[in-house]
């Protein structure tokens, strides 16, 4: 196995389940040691060190970093993944969803960025991915405020990457389709008809399933990885074809 993180560091918000444990499992399994801030440990031992972060709370976002400052000397990674889901209307959803879709997607991921950023500065292998959605890219049924925030998320992707150039910290960002992860199990279990459901949404994605988690990690530790040291600025669909395929009823 290719051991091309050996000896950097990274931090992955949202590594207890899902696309950021699986993250954390790859980044391990390729040498890295890697930190994984979650509100839960979840499953990421013993693939990351547990430091608990709530990235929607700014005292939580710096105590975190102390704590990780007392166990790293440096960081070389960022992986932007924690987010939170939303499923209604501009109409239906409230002030209060707004406010607390955008806290965590959006300003989340600033908050987090912020304190990493001086970290980075001192790395030679500099980099940032953030987890966007193709809700950013593609207008999807009752995904007001989340289409919103990570629409945000890919604009603030590109801010980063231009700010940060001269600072040799790369940023990119993933733009996953539905992919098969504890949170959609969730709504999907919310509903009336869970089968039927899950079948309505793998028949939205051209290929007939489902993204799943490692799928979107392949993508994540792709763009993370120094050999990509050209690659900064860029977003990168794992959707499934969603995007960009229209197939024909047969």
């Amino acid at each position: 196995m290719s051991r091309e993180f050996e000896g950097l560091v990274a931090i992955v918000t949202g590594a207890g389940s899902g696309i950021g444990l699986e993250v954390a499992k790859q980044l391990s399994a390729y040498g890295a040691k890697v930190f994984g801030f979650d509100v839960n440990q979840g499953q990421m031992s013993p693939y990351a060190t547990f430091i608990k972060c709530d990235i929607a709370d700014a005292n939580s976002v710096n105590d975190a970093f102390m704590e990780f400052k007392k166990l790293s000397n440096n960081l070389d990674i960022l992986i932007n993944n924690a987010g939170i889901g939303s499923l209604t209307t501009v109409e239906k959803e409230t002030d209060e969803i707004w406010l607390k879709v955008l806290n965590i997607n959006v300003v989340g991921t600033a908050r987090v960025s912020r304190m990493a950023i001086p970290l980075l500065r001192k790395s030679k292998n500099a980099s940032i991915v953030n987890t966007a959605s193709v809700a950013a890219i593609d207008g999807i049924p009752n995904r007001a405020a989340y289409s919103a925030s990570k629409g945000a998320v890919l604009s603030l992707t590109l801010a980063m990457a231009t700010d940060h150039l001269v600072d040799g910290i790369r940023v990119n960002a993933v733009n996953p389709g539905t992919t098969d992860t504890p949170w959609v199990k969730r709504l999907l279990d919310q509903s009336t008809d869970a089968k039927a459901a899950k079948s309505a949404l793998e028949a939205r994605q051209p290929m007939g399933r489902l993204v799943s988690p490692d799928e979107i990690a392949n993508a994540i530790i792709f763009l993370a990885s120094p050999k990509q040291a050209a690659v900064t600025g860029t977003s990168l669909n794992v959707d499934g074809g969603l995007h960009s395929l229209r197939i024909p009823k047969q």
